[in-house]
């Protein structure tokens, strides 16, 4: 498993980061050809994976930043609730193995982020109505 550790330096994240759940307009497509997973197929595979603590999909809570598809290499930024979580790595580790299991994935970089810092307001509008937010 790769896995990468953003410590925010890069200020383009805090730009980006709040359309990362509408990125992947080109990636978004159906499998080519090639049968390529898209980045929204990914995004599907990363609903599988849960917070154990809150008992909630790691895609509506927010905590993936980004997915990018680059030929069978599937990349994601993602950050955790706090980064004492200890729960970590239980999340990355299900997130790596639910993506490679995909057809056509041959490879899964994990980058953990920390720039933006995750917050509730991250988290899915009704999700958060559920949860009381």
């Amino acid at each position: 498993m790769d896995i990468q550790a953003d410590n925010g330096a890069d200020s383009s994240a805090d730009s980006t980061a709040d359309s990362a759940t509408d990125t992947g307009a080109a990636d978004s497509t159906a499998e080519s050809s090639t049968g390529a997973v898209s980045a929204d197929q990914a995004r599907i595979a990363l609903r599988r994976v849960k917070d154990p603590e809150l008992n909630l999909n790691i895609v509506d809570l927010g905590l993936i930043y980004e997915v990018t598809v680059d030929g069978s290499t599937v990349r994601v930024d993602m950050s955790l609730t706090s980064p004492g979580c200890p729960s970590g790595p239980e999340i990355m580790s299900e997130a790596e193995e639910q993506l490679r299991g995909l057809p056509g994935v041959s490879d899964v970089v994990m980058n953990l982020v920390w720039s933006p810092p995750w917050t509730p307001e991250r988290i899915e509008p009704r999700v958060r109505a559920y949860m009381g937010f």
